[in-house]
């Protein structure tokens, strides 16, 4: 007997996907809901699986092909026999640099994503003591003056052939670093002069996307700072009680989706938007959080959040970036945003001016904590401050609220017991 694999029914407006991989091949044998292909959308991938126990029958699509939803994708026999022995499986169509380009791609996206285990969204935790990575030098082979030069510049000097005495290294031979030939570059001799690949869904929904917010929004971007050093303490002393009681730890967002909820009850019109000629306000608070990936940029929901407690943002937000980071996110996961939080810091962007995730009006962006001269009480002293920055659609959000939302938020952050005394 004989199943069907059916492309799966998408979400809401999701007419069709790109087939990505095949994880099966034919004659490969499967269990019944072990994944036989990945399919790609417009803002998901997702995994089919098989409908029975078997053997995969045949494959009617090949990687790269476009599918609607119910196409029959191949079969899987039941009696884990092959009916159909002159059925093969189809090879990607792919030349020789196509090949390249997929592989091209591939390490330009894990040049684009810091390789982490952290959360995508939660800054670092407190800034450890750089660790001294520099070799020992023998004292006997360098000067002084050499030795000191090689320690500050952290320069191999197995790589150097000296020409002083008995073959030391002298100055003479470090400057003559600076004449020597770069090497050269590897990927233009591997790939040429350009390189051209195609743009996968995500990516092309993508560009989609941030067109037509700025073509359709009025977008403007108003900045303040916070310090941060209320926030810092107060994790200090709680980080070991708090991950013992929730099993997780105290980050930076739940703080910031606090802060930030206090803020749009306040000023209601930055969690609203514009549906033709009328304004709607939300009066629930779903945070839009933006996550980087292998594949790009995603902004999965944390629906409720005014709702949760400290340690089920912290939980809730862990769960949603592992799913974001393993390409197990649904469509659910994506819908229903109200406002967003986009968070550059953990790349070290100090400043930027976030783009608006349509239909939200409003979008939060965090940014790296560095130590800053600042006046406090008629003194300088050396605080952690973060920029933030409020981009918003001035359609529907003045100045002054704009303005005044920011100055909430960063209030709440330098104070944080007002958020748990929800005051």
């Amino acid at each position: 007997m004989n199943e069907k694999i059916l492309v799966p029914v998408l979400g809401e407006s999701i007419t069709e996907a790109t087939v990505a991989k095949w994880l099966k091949n034919v004659g490969d044998a499967v269990e019944a809901d072990e994944a036989v292909v990945e399919l790609e959308t417009d803002k998901v991938n997702l995994e089919v699986p098989s409908p029975i126990s078997g053997t995969v029958g045949d494959i009617k699509f090949k990687d790269g092909d476009v599918v609607k939803v119910g196409t029959v994708l191949g079969s899987i026999q039941s009696n884990g026999k092959n009916t159909q022995a002159e059925i093969k499986k189809i090879e990607p169509d792919i030349k020789v640099d196509d090949s390249v380009n997929l592989e091209k791609e591939k390490k330009d996206e894990e040049l684009l994503v810091p390789a982490t285990d952290e959360e995508p969204l939660v800054l670092t935790e407190e800034i450890e003591d750089e660790k001294d990575t520099k070799k020992p030098i023998e004292s006997s082979t360098l000067s002084p003056s050499v030795r000191k030069i090689v320690t500050e510049k952290n320069i191999d000097v197995k790589s150097i052939k000296g020409t002083g005495k008995d073959g030391r290294i002298s100055k003479g031979d470090l400057l003559n670093l600076m004449s020597a030939t770069p090497k050269p570059n590897e990927r233009k001799i591997k790939f040429g002069e350009e390189e051209r690949i195609k743009m996968s869904r995500l990516r092309q929904t993508i560009a989609k996307r941030l067109k037509q917010a700025q073509q359709n929004a009025a977008i403007l971007t108003t900045f303040n700072e916070v310090d941060m050093t209320s926030i810092n303490e107060m994790r200090k002393e709680n980080q070991e009680d708090f991950k013992k009681r929730y099993g997780t730890k105290l980050g930076f967002m739940s703080f910031f989706v606090k802060a930030s909820i206090v803020a749009l009850k306040s000023f209601p019109a930055v969690n609203a938007e514009i549906s033709g000629d009328e304004i709607v306000y939300k009066n629930y608070y779903n945070i839009s959080f933006a996550v980087g990936t292998e594949k790009g940029l995603v902004v999965p929901v944390l629906k409720n959040a005014d709702e949760l407690s400290f340690a089920e943002i912290e939980k809730n937000i862990k769960t949603i970036s592992e799913k974001a980071r393993d390409g197990k996110l649904n469509i659910e996961d994506l819908q229903g945003g109200t406002f967003t939080i986009s968070n550059g810091g953990v790349y070290g962007s100090m400043l930027s001016t976030p783009i608006l995730n349509l239909p939200q009006s409003g979008v939060l962006g965090m940014h790296n904590i560095v130590e800053r001269p600042t006046v406090v009480d008629g003194e300088i002293k050396i605080r952690p401050i973060m920029y933030l920055a409020l981009s918003y659609d001035h359609r529907i959000i003045d100045g002054k609220d704009s303005v005044s939302f920011l100055k909430t938020v960063k209030e709440n952050l330098e104070d944080p017991g007002k958020l748990f005394l929800e005051i």
